[in-house]
Parts: C-alpha cells; sequence; structure tokens
C-alpha cells in the first residue's frame, strides 16, 4: 500500500465509511479519478455499495470488522460524521484516515462544535449548556422565548430538537430529549438559510463554492439556489468564515458550514457537516469539479479543481412520496439533470434523490 505517498497512484483504493448516497457520489467520484472505491456498509444493497469496486459489510461498532477494512484500503474517509467514538478513537490510531478524526469528534458535538466555531471568530447564536432544570431557569431567563432546545449528539434532519415557547415546554423538551447534557439556543429570526461548501487539501490549499441559498421542508433540505440573495459583503464574510474554521480544524477533504442570514446583514454559523453536504449537490452539474471530485482530490493529494459556476441553478431534494412522485415530471424538463440514489423503499423523510434545474446564468432571477 502507498497511504503516506501521495498523491495516491492511480488504481489505488480509497475505503469510504458509509453506504449511503454521499458515499455512493463520492465513489462514483472517485472512478472518475481512476480510483477503486471501497465501501463500509451496514445495509445489504445500500446506494453505496450498487456501485463501489469493493464492499464491506458491518456495523460501525464493531472495530474488528472496520480494522479489517481499514487494512484494505490506502485512504480511508467518510460519509457522514454519526459514527461511534470507540471505533474513531481506533481510526485516529491509524495514519490514513482524512479528514482527521479530531475534527469528526468536533462536529458529533455540538457544544464542542459551538465552542470551535467561537474560537475560530465565527459569530452563532447565543447558547448554553443544559444540564439539569435549573440550567432550563437560566435559559428562560437568559435567552427570552422561544428558544431552541437540542441534542448535543446525532441530530440531522431536524431530529432532537424542540423549540421552548415557555418554561413548561422547556421542561418537557429536557425530559423527552436524550442525552443530556443539551444545548439551548437562542431563536434566530432569519431572513434566510445559507449554506458554503469547501474543500481543502494536505497541503493547506482551499477551494471554496459561493455560498447557496437554501429552503427547508419539515427541517430536510427542499431546494439549495444560486445565485444567493446575498450581499458581496455577506459572501466575503461566509467565505472568510469556511476558510478559518477549515484551518483551525486542520481539515482534509470536504466540508460545509450551515448558517443564517439575518435582516440586519450579520452571518450566523450553525452548523458544521465534516464531509460532503446535501446543499453541494448543485455543484455536480453546475460546476466542472463538483463537491464529490473535490472531496476525492484533496483525500487522495491531488490538486483541487476549480469551483466557477457556469449555470445559475436550484436544486431540487426529492424526498419521500413527494419526491418519488416528482420524478417523472422532472425528467420531461430538458433542463433538469436527475440524480437517483438507488433506493428501493419510499417512505417519510427518506432522500430519494436530487435533481437540478439549471438555467442560463444571470437569467434565473
Amino acid at each position: 500500500m502507498t497511504r503516506n505517498n501521495l498523491p495516491l497512484p492511480l488504481g489505488s483504493t480509497i475505503g469510504i465509511l458509509g453506504g449511503g448516497q454521499l458515499g455512493r457520489m463520492s465513489a462514483m467520484a472517485a472512478e472518475r479519478l481512476g480510483y477503486r472505491p471501497h465501501i463500509y456498509s451496514v445495509e445489504q444493497d445500500s446506494p453505496g455499495a450498487q456501485v463501489a469496486a469493493d464492499v464491506t459489510y458491518g456495523a460501525f461498532d464493531d472495530i474488528e470488522a472496520v480494522a479489517a477494512f481499514a487494512a484494505k484500503v490506502d485512504v480511508l474517509t467518510f460519509e457522514f460524521e454519526n459514527i461511534p467514538r470507540a471505533t474513531l478513537e481506533y481510526l485516529a490510531t491509524l495514519p490514513h484516515c482524512r479528514p482527521n478524526i479530531d475534527a469528526i469528534l468536533i462536529c458529533q458535538d455540538r457544544i464542542a462544535e459551538k465552542t470551535w466555531m467561537e474560537t475560530s471568530s465565527i459569530t452563532v447564536a447565543e447558547w448554553l449548556q443544559v444540564s439539569s432544570l435549573a440550567d432550563i431557569d437560566t435559559a428562560c431567563a437568559k435567552l427570552g422565548f422561544p428558544f431552541v432546545l437540542k441534542t448535543t449528539r446525532m441530530g440531522y434532519d431536524g431530529k432532537g430538537q424542540a423549540v421552548a415557547r415557555s418554561r413548561e415546554d422547556a421542561i418537557a423538551a429536557f425530559e423527552h430529549l436524550a442525552p443530556h447534557p443539551l444545548i439551548a439556543e437562542a431563536f434566530v429570526p432569519f431572513e434566510r438559510e445559507i449554506s458554503i461548501v469547501l474543500a481543502r487539501g494536505v497541503g493547506g490549499e482551499l477551494a471554496i463554492y459561493e455560498p447557496v441559498e437554501n429552503i427547508h421542508q419539515h427541517h430536510i433540505l427542499h431546494q439549495s439556489i444560486l445565485p444567493a440573495r446575498l450581499s458581496a459583503e455577506q459572501t466575503n464574510i461566509c467565505t472568510g468564515y469556511a476558510a478559518r474554521l477549515a484551518e483551525a480544524l486542520g481539515f482534509v477533504g470536504v466540508m460545509a458550514l450551515e448558517m443564517f442570514a439575518l435582516p440586519d446583514g450579520r452571518i450566523l454559523g450553525n452548523e458544521i457537516a465534516p464531509r460532503p453536504h446535501n446543499s453541494g449537490h448543485w455543484t455536480m452539474d453546475a460546476c466542472p469539479c463538483s463537491q464529490f471530485d473535490q472531496h476525492i482530490r484533496a483525500v487522495a493529494g491531488l490538486p483541487l479543481g476549480t469551483t466557477e459556476r457556469h449555470f445559475d441553478v436550484v436544486m431540487h431534494n426529492l424526498v419521500g412520496t413527494e419526491g418519488f412522485n416528482a420524478w417523472s415530471p422532472l425528467l420531461a424538463q430538458k433542463n433538469v439533470v436527475p440524480h437517483w440514489y438507488g433506493k428501493t423503499e419510499v417512505r417519510k423523510g427518506r432522500k430519494l434523490g436530487h435533481a437540478n434545474e439549471l438555467w442560463a446564468k444571470g437569467t434565473m432571477r
């Protein structure tokens, strides 16, 4: 193996821990760039397993199985961050994981994540740790109503959080949400939700896409729209946030920063994703180098690609029955590029695919 001799030679194996749609699209990018993708998947016939050169099946807490998988690959990367701590601590002993395990651990925990953002001079909403009912009273007094209570771990797509509009709401949420501690965040009266995706290479080089405007339905991303309705100053703030954060984390690979744009022009950091991100799917058809290409380039030690955007674009997330029913009509539109994830079961809230609606640059708005 040539783990320490980056850039990786053609034909080397890139291991991807996780077999979901992000693993699938990362594996497809790896093959385009001349590598053999090897997926570690919990589920049989997962989206990633359908397209990979090799697949290992096992649980994420099966350290023996993960170790056997890691021994077969030249570089190991991740499609998602919610991996058991014991497994990550084992992976931290290996020399060929990208991004570094410390970055994954920080992004797993909202308290560590918020602290890290503030240390990196990223403005965030007022927040505090909640470990007891006494902390609930402190949150009520300090944050006012409404505020949001969230679990510190395993939260995504709106899971593990509740809005407190009264002390009674806050107490009920504290008793319902687990594990403790929780995090309490001031409610943000944002004008729009935005995110930015970037890649950082092994030498510290950066490739930053422009920020994107996101619309959510039922806490799940519905559309990503470019160009985003942001001022030049706001765009510069987003880019600066992303660059500082990637540098502070010593990150290698693709990451995303979710943010809020406020009516007074301020930008607040919200959450970090240490991997390719749903809101970066527009790059697959609007840019010469997609977020998945960038991720593989970064972890393999290749030069990063351009982030130039050639089209205005609306990325449509296809979720649940509504997304399934939208597939055929989208195929009939001549300016739409569809992407299906290979999932056979349709259920509420499940991401089945996405479609990028392309417009000549400067014509969509």
